[in-house]
């Protein structure tokens, strides 16, 4: 994830009022949440469920009162369903906070088609795992991961160890919380976010009363990167899928190769220039993990050979070691993060 202050810098200093934004690798909508802050249209294109179902809900504009409005009818009427009972759940989770958690899963499957509701789902998303906290708490899971969700095998025999056992937390508590630190005050926003697959020419459309887009802002996956949906299953289930790991790729950029992995990153160019205005920006912030023995950089140059963009500029953009890695709180082992690069291109 880069930081808000990326593409909010940017927008702020060189967007005019009625520019339009693209995002076609949009993951949790950083944005698409810096356009609404500023008042700008925006488009947010991506094929994970977890990644359109967070960046909704950054756009969704509602009240904290009807987000609690909402909460308790849930409670109140919502009979939870598909509770999973296997070892993992029983040390995830309190049952009470998992049936609870079942009720509003139930009930977004349902309909999550109002704001309060998609605003709801996205909180609950963010608080679906994380560590414990030494005052109040912030997340409903036994001690966790925040971003990426544990292997139930793995969790298992830490809880385990530790004797660690899932707390009965206040969930609408924690509901209230975030919802007053996110929803307390925010501009009316006039975002869109769609799931779909940015090598498909419709997926970046504009909406017929839109402009054609003016900026464009993105990160892509970095090549060998192909766990989104497994590190984040916990999240996927809640939205609907399954109550375990799911290891499959689909409509994800292809990895099997630097060559194939850069066609793809080609065609989404050329797709994005066609729904972009013909002075159109592209800013595009490109790393790399460790494991591969490939040149990011090199990789990133090499998709804009033969499109339709030029670019203009490469600015180092540092790495994630200059801030707080995450990562370094869990892994076993710590690697040294690739440098990143911003990549500046127009419209030939």
């Amino acid at each position: 994830m880069f930081p808000l202050g990326f593409p909010l810098r940017i927008l702020q200093k060189r967007a005019k009022r009625g520019d339009s934004v693209l995002d076609p690798f949009c993951g949790r909508g950083t944005t698409n949440f810096a356009a609404r802050l500023l008042g700008l249209g925006s488009l947010g294109v991506d094929t994970s469920p977890v990644a359109t179902a967070i960046t909704s809900a950054k756009l969704a504009t509602v009240g904290v009162s009807d987000i609690m409005s909402e909460a308790r009818v849930i409670l109140i009427q919502t009979e939870a369903t598909d509770i999973p009972k296997a070892e993992f759940w029983e040390w995830a989770y309190h049952p009470e906070v998992l049936h609870r958690i079942c009720q509003f899963r139930t009930a977004f499957m349902r309909d999550c088609s109002s704001s309060a509701r998609v605003a709801l789902r996205g909180i609950i998303l963010g608080a679906l795992h994380g560590p414990r906290q030494k005052t109040f708490q912030s997340y409903l899971s036994n001690q966790s991961p925040r971003t990426y969700a544990p292997k139930p095998s793995y969790a298992t025999r830490y809880w385990r160890r530790h004797d660690y056992r899932p707390a009965k937390v206040d969930m609408l508590d924690i509901v209230a919380r975030r919802a007053n630190r996110y929803y307390g005050s925010l501009p009316d926003g006039t975002g869109e976010v769609r799931l779909g697959d940015s090598r498909v020419p419709s997926s970046l459309t504009p909406d017929k009363n839109d402009p054609f887009f003016s900026w464009v802002i993105t990160s892509p996956p970095y090549y060998g990167m192909r766990t989104y949906i497994p590190d984040q299953w916990l999240r996927h289930w809640f939205l609907g899928g399954p109550d375990r790991v799911d290891y499959t790729s689909e409509g994800q950029l292809l990895h099997s190769s630097p060559d194939e992995f850069v066609q793809d990153l080609r065609t989404v160019w050329d797709n994005v220039a066609e729904a972009s205005a013909p002075d159109a920006t592209m800013i595009v912030r490109f790393g790399g993990i460790a494991a591969r023995q490939v040149r990011p950089l090199e990789l990133a140059k090499a998709s804009f050979r033969n499109s339709a963009w030029r670019l203009k500029t490469i600015i180092r953009a540092g790495s994630a070691r200059e801030g707080k890695r995450q990562a370094d709180a869990f892994l076993r082992n710590r690697t040294d993060p690739v440098v990143e690069f911003d990549l500046w291109a127009k419209l030939e």
